[in-house]
């Protein structure tokens, strides 16, 4: 019988302990670097696939040096120093972005493209900060951290998300199956993403999203990724300075994760310009302060990025220590490409499943303890849209099934 997310909630407790899909504020430090299966790129919702208050204090007890990467050494390029001097948390060095080239350059093609106000973007600029935290909380974690899916899973399934789920739930069930009805995305997973984001709002995110945006768009870490990441980030930047004309806000109100995800769904400002709805119909979008926009905004981003409606979203599999042409199958991308025969025919062996579909092979390696392996369906694939982690992926399933099963065991009111 295929494992759907409500057949979950009754599988023996004997099973292994994910036997369903068993984070930018609530991501754990790991959700980046626990989990580089996939060559892909980032998703435009979670660009460092981590959040902010986490990574942050993961890394307190592995702080690095403040000192910067990846510097411009032509001296006719070079940026002005950093002062030493540091504001209160969160707040950011004091420098001058309007002295550095490249910044000059983007304000030019904000005037040009967009039609802003140069005298306007100086002063934005000349109030903007600095965050060389973001610098190192972006960072890879190195390669050398063994991944652990039963560590990361325990961030994310404990009980304060499950009973803050279940109190989200309760207050905007008459949203949620809307959503669901909409968009055909299950209420659990919604309730999930929420939850693994921001345990329901409760952690945003405290910077502010011009500081975080500017920093990494004009001096992101010296990776392979960076000309990559420069550009994701400056386009950001854009849609943060349309998105604050647009809704005629104040660009410094803005506060979010160290990479500049804001509200209740962390979403970037390029999502939120692209992907973000109005569902509780009050005549503007508000991911900040709506939880109801923020239900209807993941519902309609999860739809758009491939959820198909009534499908599942994984399988446990064993894999054959003897038949070993699985091993090929992992590591393919964020994409179901096998059918079940293939999959067989590679030495997997599952469930029953539905004919027609098909799947690609997750592992969710436990340091030590064995692998566990999973047949993943485009839903799982279209939760990875959000973050590319298959960890967040499984986390987000995870703490929905958690959250349903501990609701449908409270006494009727």
């Amino acid at each position: 019988m295929p494992i759907t997310l409500s057949r979950l909630t009754s599988l023996p407790c004997a099973l292994p302990v994910a036997l369903l899909f068993c984070s930018l504020c609530a991501l754990p430090p790991a959700a980046h670097a626990q989990d580089t299966q996939t060559g892909k790129a980032p998703s435009k919702n979670a660009p460092a696939n981590k959040t902010a208050k986490d990574k942050k204090t993961e890394k307190k007890s592995d702080k690095k040096s403040g000192q910067k990467t990846g510097k411009n050494t032509d001296k006719k390029d070079k940026k002005p120093q950093a002062k030493k001097k540091v504001a209160p948390e969160d707040q950011g060095e004091f420098v001058n972005f309007n002295e550095w080239k490249e910044v000059a350059r983007f304000i030019d093609e904000m005037v040009e493209r967009n039609g802003f106000e140069r005298s306007k973007l100086n002063a934005l600029f000349a109030q903007t900060r600095y965050l060389d935290t973001a610098i190192q909380l972006i960072k890879p974690a190195p390669s050398t951290k063994p991944k652990n899916w039963a560590a990361y899973r325990a961030r994310f399934i404990d009980a304060t998300r499950i009973n803050a789920g279940v109190e989200f739930w309760n207050t905007y069930g008459v949203a949620l199956a809307r959503a669901e009805a909409q968009y055909g995305v299950p209420m659990e997973i919604i309730v999930g993403i929420i939850g693994v984001e921001t345990v329901y709002g409760r952690n945003t995110g405290s910077f502010r999203v011009m500081d975080a945006i500017t920093t990494l768009a004009f001096d992101y870490p010296n990776t392979p990724t960076r000309e990559a990441r420069m550009a994701f980030f400056r386009g950001e930047l854009e849609n943060t300075l349309l998105l604050a004309r647009d809704e005629n806000i104040d660009p410094m109100s803005l506060r979010g994760s160290y990479a500049g995800a804001v509200g209740w769904p962390q979403f970037m400002p390029g999502s939120i310009r692209e992907y973000a709805v109005d569902f509780d119909g009050d005549g503007k979008i508000d991911l900040r302060n709506s939880p109801v926009d923020a239900i209807g905004s993941v519902a309609h981003y999860l739809a758009v990025h491939g959820w198909q409606r009534g499908e599942p979203v994984a399988f446990p599999v064993t894999v054959s220590a003897d038949n070993q042409q699985w091993q090929g199958m992992l590591n393919q991308g964020l994409e179901a490409k096998y059918t079940q025969d293939q999959m067989q025919a590679a030495g997997i062996s599952g469930p029953a499943l539905p004919a027609g579909m098909r799947f690609g092979l997750v592992d969710l390696q436990n340091g030590t303890a064995p692998t566990e392996y999973w047949m993943a369906t485009n839903n799982f694939y279209a939760i990875t849209q959000y973050n590319r982690s298959y960890f967040y992926a499984m986390s987000v399933a995870e703490l929905g099934r958690a959250v349903a099963a501990a609701r449908n065991r409270q006494p009727a009111q």
